[in-house]
């Protein structure tokens, strides 16, 4: 017979709607799911856990993170886009092996699990090869954390005589390998989707292509878009509206995901949104060197659920209580700005809730992910991935409303336990990853960040 647990808590924050928040309740878990929650404290079980102290809320869920690159920490926090295109993709990243790969992953998961972080997408394009690719994997199922892994391409320099990276299609071959091999369950704690090179980063044709092959094998697929066209591909340069001619060939649908598109007209975002297609936007990333507002309210006016995440942290943090607070603050600014310029200022009440911002950070990310069937909330059926903030510390207590306490003021050093799959991987504060392979860890992923460094002549800041 499976083994019961129960975990008596001080709040329930559960993001289902059915469920609302429980003040002293209870979650009831058998094996790796969530079977009851109740708003009494007496549910017969093998195990109870007693955290009276403790505001239990879903994992939070980064829709979209560049993990390979988490030994490379802070070190363009004064780059512009273009930098970080030439530093990093036409430098550093065709430096990186598959052991680098390999580091990145995992110290990255196991960063994001310490944060409160139990679900990430793992957009991974740096990789040239199965190995890479392989390695990239060992680092992320190590780590324990929940993933979806983004296959991506490198976009390396192009030398005289080679067909550029705009031009190529997605790698089959590397599919089917992962398909028939490490990740052909579509229920697994690591899933498969396409991280495409989408019609801003390759030609139109390409992109076609790409969208046909994940619809063949029925895979997500995910593109980072800013303006909706590729400017520097000369047989593209007429291809405006390059999201409406691909939903006109059938190829948009709820498998498909837009990362950023601040420039994207309005137009091209409602069609998008309309064939049943995601948003994700990484409002700090985005922020930290555009002069367009992240599509979070865009997407929200026009009915749809937004969704959130860190990308890369050679630029910005990689921390989601950080992201969530400034996909709130930035859209709420917006708001504001906008009633100014029309005069209708100073405001009467609050333009957006901070319960908003909770499920962009939770909920949203599942769905944007296509696994809203399995977390994303603490709801009876779905996996137990869960997150206890200590509300006895001193910047949350006390508790007066549990989503307020955990929008507004949650840190990392409020994340007491972290449970992934109904596995705890952090208890009492601390990661259960073994610390001498931890300390170890970061004696390596140290000496991967130099030596990737030196290998691209590039030298931070004496």
């Amino acid at each position: 017979m499976a083994k019961r647990t129960r975990i008596d808590c001080g709040w329930i924050v559960s993001v289902d709607p059915k469920i609302g928040e429980i003040k002293d309740g209870s979650i009831l878990i058998e094996e790796d799911r969530i079977v009851e929650i109740s708003k009494t404290q007496d549910v017969a079980a093998d195990e109870v856990i007693d955290a009276p102290s403790m505001i239990a809320m879903p994992g939070l869920i980064n829709a979209h993170i560049h993990t390979w690159q988490t030994g490379l920490r802070a070190i363009g926090s004064d780059w512009i886009s273009s930098d970080y295109h030439k530093n990093m993709h036409s430098n550093i990243a065709t430096k990186f092996t598959a052991e680098d790969m390999f580091l990145g992953n995992l110290f990255g998961g196991l960063r994001q699990i310490e944060n409160g972080v139990t679900s990430v997408f793992d957009w991974c394009h740096g990789i040239r090869d199965l190995e890479m690719t392989d390695r990239a994997l060992d680092g992320l199922e190590e780590s324990g954390i929940r993933a979806v892994f983004g296959h991506g391409t490198a976009k390396a320099p192009t030398y005289e005589g080679e067909v550029p990276y705009t031009h190529v299609p997605h790698p089959i071959e590397r599919l089917n390998h992962l398909r028939q091999n490490r990740l052909h369950n579509d229920d697994g704690l690591i899933t498969l989707a396409m991280a495409i090179l989408g019609p801003d980063f390759g030609t139109f044709d390409v992109a076609v292509a790409d969208l046909k092959l994940a619809k063949e094998l029925d895979l997500l697929s995910t593109a980072h878009v800013w303006r909706g066209y590729n400017q520097n591909v000369p047989e593209d340069a007429n291809i405006r509206d390059a999201y409406i001619r691909l939903g006109e060939l059938g190829l948009l649908s709820p498998k498909h995901n837009i990362v950023h598109g601040n420039y994207l007209l309005e137009d091209q975002v409602r069609y998008a949104l309309e064939k049943g297609c995601t948003v994700s936007s990484t409002v700090l990333c985005e922020i930290h060197g555009h002069g367009a507002y992240p599509l979070v309210g865009i997407v929200r006016d026009f009915g749809a659920m937004p969704s959130i995440g860190t990308d890369t942290n050679t630029l910005v943090t990689d921390d989601m209580f950080a992201e969530m607070r400034g996909a709130l603050y930035t859209h709420r600014f917006q708001i504001a700005q906008n009633k100014r310029e029309t005069g209708d200022y100073p405001l009467t009440t609050m333009s957006i809730n901070s319960r908003e911002a909770l499920e962009w950070a939770t909920i949203g990310g599942a769905k944007a992910m296509c696994i809203d069937d399995r977390t994303g909330s603490l709801t009876p059926g779905k996996k137990a991935d869960i997150v206890f903030l200590n509300g006895e510390d001193s910047n949350m207590f006390p508790v007066h409303d549990p989503v307020f306490s955990v929008v507004e003021h949650g840190t990392i050093a409020n994340v007491e336990h972290v449970m992934v799959n109904g596995e705890f991987l952090k208890r009492d504060g601390k990661l259960l990853y073994p610390a001498d392979k931890y300390v170890d860890l970061k004696t390596k992923i140290a000496a991967s960040a130099d030596r990737l460094m030196a290998e691209g002549n590039y030298r931070p800041v004496a």
